[in-house]
């Protein structure tokens, strides 16, 4: 198979191609719309296709666009997935829940935020608690978020990073950048003043879907970090908990430890590889800047686009298929988990 058909060129053929494909199946897709725009003035949903028996106890959920513009290779998988006749390779019982673009707007505008400039990895935090402190992005975010993007001020932020990382070491300056932060609305890995509109979206789909779920798996597809192509299954359960345990049963041992009521819940993101780790942090820097100083419409603008763009979706035909062929992978490894036992 060439899976490099699959996969849109923009938020809008990607939804799209999920809408037309799951028509084409005789399946019906659900639209929760967002109250933004996009780029074009066009309508913004995340889209929803619920395959199987609607009393399901056993559901694989697979969702794209967390990362709003890591939405392309989730949606191309998803795309392909359906196309392909593959969601028919189910166990009986066993139902699929395909999420599209659950943050639409970053997605659509080439950002890896939604449109409250929110990581949504971050967001899922309870905001009536104190929320967590990152005093290396307090002390670096003159120099991550600069007020100009230029190669004067951008050299004078890299000799503040040297200096940090002379000083704590590389590990720090990562974690500085990308750990997360809730001090800077305008920052980069801002985790929100409280709950997004996209996080909003995802526990409204969760009840509407899956409130006689016993067990769920969820594949989260994601791009950025690692090898070129390759996907790492990342989870964020308890190391010492039964959901670990059953996710290294699952997956094979093959793992990297990073609201569903009584429901057994399995969760993995799969992430891809695309470039080095600080050349994407520093398109989503620059992308931040953009979004805040720039230009959209400018020659300057539009290269820092593209960059963002790049940085997270290499478009690259062996790329595609790696992302599928792990992705396809994974997903059979879910059905069969969820229906062991």
């Amino acid at each position: 198979m060439t899976a490099a058909k699959y996969f849109p060129a923009s938020y809008d053929e990607g939804r799209a191609n999920f809408r037309d494909a799951a028509a084409a199946e005789g399946l019906e897709t659900v639209a929760y719309k967002n109250p933004t725009k996009g780029p074009e003035g066009q309508e913004l949903t995340t889209d929803v296709c619920w395959i199987g028996p609607r009393d399901a106890e056993r559901v694989l959920v697979a969702m794209s666009g967390t990362h709003g513009n890591e939405g392309y290779c989730g949606s191309g998988v998803q795309h392909a997935w359906l196309r392909e006749g593959l969601y028919k390779e189910v166990p009986e019982g066993t139902a699929q829940l395909l999420i599209h673009a659950i943050n639409p707007y970053g997605f659509a505008w080439v950002r890896r935020v939604t449109e409250e400039n929110v990581d949504m990895n971050r967001n899922f935090v309870d905001f009536a608690q104190p929320l967590p402190e990152n005093s290396g992005y307090q002390e670096l975010h003159d120099y991550i978020c600069p007020e100009s993007w230029d190669d004067a001020t951008l050299a004078e932020c890299d000799r503040a990073f040297d200096a940090f990382v002379e000083k704590n070491g590389l590990a720090a300056l990562q974690h500085a950048i990308s750990g997360g932060q809730y001090s800077h609305s305008d920052g980069v890995f801002f985790g929100g003043e409280g709950p997004t509109n996209a996080r909003k979206t995802l526990l409204k789909i969760t009840a509407d879907y899956l409130g006689q779920a016993k067990k769920v798996a969820v594949v989260d597809y994601h791009t950025g970090l690692g090898p070129y192509g390759h996907g790492e299954r990342i989870v964020v359960h308890d190391p010492k908990g039964p959901e670990m345990k059953r996710a290294r049963e699952w997956y094979e041992g093959e793992l990297t430890s990073a609201a569903l009521g009584d429901a057994e819940f399995t969760a993995v993101a799969l992430e891809y590889g695309t470039f080095e780790l600080m050349e994407v942090l520093n398109a989503l820097r620059g992308d931040n800047w953009l979004h805040r100083h720039g230009d959209l419409d400018s020659e300057k603008g539009r290269r820092i686009k593209a960059e963002a763009r790049r940085a997270l979706y290499p478009d690259k035909d062996d790329w595609k298929e790696m992302i599928w062929e792990r992705g396809v992978e994974t997903q059979r490894m879910a059905l069969r988990g969820l229906n062991q036992g």
